[in-house]
């Protein structure tokens, strides 16, 4: 085998293995995305981060802040 022949074989693997397990690969869509189980634990974990914003915004220290704010604001003088 030529030294020619061997490089145009070699770089002819290196094109396959890229295609296959390379970058391409990646951008057809190999990569699908969470699974099921991925998504539950999100969806539980933004629930929780929500309940905990939620208990926060509304509790008596956080509503008199944002009404004293609120207050403030709209007795601003121009």
């Amino acid at each position: 085998m030529s030294r020619e022949m061997m490089e145009q074989a070699s770089s002819a693997l290196r094109r396959a293995w890229q295609v296959r397990f390379g970058r391409s690969a990646r951008c057809r869509g190999l990569d699908r995305g969470m699974t099921t189980s991925e998504y539950a634990v999100g969806t539980i974990a933004a629930c929780a981060f929500a309940a905990v914003l939620y208990k926060v915004v509304t509790s008596g220290a956080v509503l008199s802040a944002l009404q004293s704010l609120v207050k403030d604001a709209l007795d601003a003088k121009f």
